[in-house]
C-alpha cells in the first residue's frame, strides 16, 4: 500500500514539474542595434555581425522566446529616449535583460567598433557577453 501510495505520489510530482516547466517565463534577453538615418559601410557591418551572431549561436533561443534581436532607428520619432535611457553617442549594440515589464540591467557592448574588422571576434565577443545575460533568466 505504501508503494503505491509513493508511486501515486511520485507522477504526480512528475505531471507538476512537467507543466512547470511548459509554463512561458516572461523573462528574456533584447538585443538592440541601435542606428540612425546614416548609415556609413562600417554601421551596417555592425549590424549585420550582430544579427549573423545571435541567430547563429542562439537559434533555440531565438526560436523559445528567451532572445530577441531588434535594429532600432534612434532618428524616427519616438525612439528619441533611447539616447537618454542608455547613453549612446554613436551606434550601439545594447544587451538588456527584461524581467517581467521591468529592465534589470543593460549593457552596451562598445568593444564592437573594435571587432568590426576582425569577424570572429566580433562574434566570440557578442556572444559571450549574451551567454552571461542569458545564465540570468
Amino acid at each position: 500500500m505504501i508503494k503505491k501510495v509513493l508511486l501515486i505520489l511520485c507522477v504526480f510530482e512528475f505531471i507538476a514539474v512537467s507543466f512547470a516547466a511548459d509554463k512561458p517565463s516572461n523573462s528574456k534577453v533584447v538585443a538592440y542595434y541601435f542606428h540612425g538615418n546614416y548609415r556609413c559601410p562600417t554601421c551596417r557591418k555592425l549590424e549585420q555581425y550582430s544579427r549573423e551572431a545571435i541567430e547563429s549561436n542562439f537559434k533555440n533561443e531565438l526560436i523559445l522566446g528567451k532572445l530577441a534581436f531588434a535594429a532600432v532607428n534612434i532618428d524616427e520619432k519616438g525612439n528619441e529616449h533611447f539616447m537618454k535611457d542608455y547613453q549612446l553617442y554613436t551606434k550601439s549594440l545594447v544587451i538588456s535583460l527584461v524581467k517581467g515589464d521591468k529592465e534589470i540591467k543593460s549593457k552596451n557592448l562598445v568593444k564592437i567598433w573594435e571587432y568590426v574588422s576582425n569577424k570572429q571576434e566580433f562574434y566570440s565577443y557578442v556572444t559571450e557577453e549574451i551567454k552571461k545575460f542569458l545564465k540570468e533568466l
